[in-house]
């Protein structure tokens, strides 16, 4: 395994405007396929939102931060209790693939492979417009990826926000200016 698989792996860049984490998660791969597909399993980890499992359904994420972890942490200037995005499903192939829109900001793939009784989670945002939007998606990403894998480990994560700042100074040291 790489250690792109690892817990506190970061986010590289593997084009100018293109972010990719992976995460190694407990199995079975259709686990962690509800994880991502199912809004009550998501909204713990990332976003609410129903999603119709077709090419082309449009849904809405509904992020609420500070729900996804006791305590939240401190949350940033500039941050609201809700933040809402309009998404639609680009690909399809459960368990497997998932590739939806990212509002303004690109478009986020997620593949599952098995590994055993584990599954190697990669994710791939595209199109980054601009290097804030990255810092931003960096770190909410791999914190989001961190709470996800203690989620599917029965584990509690630590405080989002506190995590958030964290990796967002961290990525605006690692990735280029």
């Amino acid at each position: 395994m790489t250690d792109l698989a690892t817990r506190d792996a970061y986010g590289v860049l593997t084009e100018p405007t293109t972010l990719k984490l992976q995460r190694l998660m407990p199995g079975p791969i259709e686990r962690i396929w509800a994880y991502l597909t199912e809004s009550e399993l998501r909204r713990k980890w990332l976003a609410a939102g129903q999603m119709e499992m077709k090419v082309g359904a449009s849904f809405e994420l509904v992020w609420r931060n500070d729900e996804l972890t006791n305590p939240p942490g401190q949350r940033p200037p500039g941050f609201g209790e809700e933040h809402r995005r309009q998404s639609r499903i680009t690909a399809l192939d459960p368990p497997r693939k998932l590739v939806i829109t990212w509002g303004d900001s690109g478009e986020v793939s997620i593949e599952l492979e098995p590994k055993g009784d584990q599954v190697l989670l990669t994710l791939i945002h595209r199109r980054l417009p601009d290097r804030t939007t990255m810092l931003m998606v960096g770190a909410g990403w791999h914190m989001h990826l961190d709470i996800l894998v203690a989620r599917a480990s029965g584990q509690e994560p630590p405080p989002f926000w506190d995590g958030w700042s964290r990796l967002r100074t961290e990525y605006d040291r690692r990735l280029p200016a």
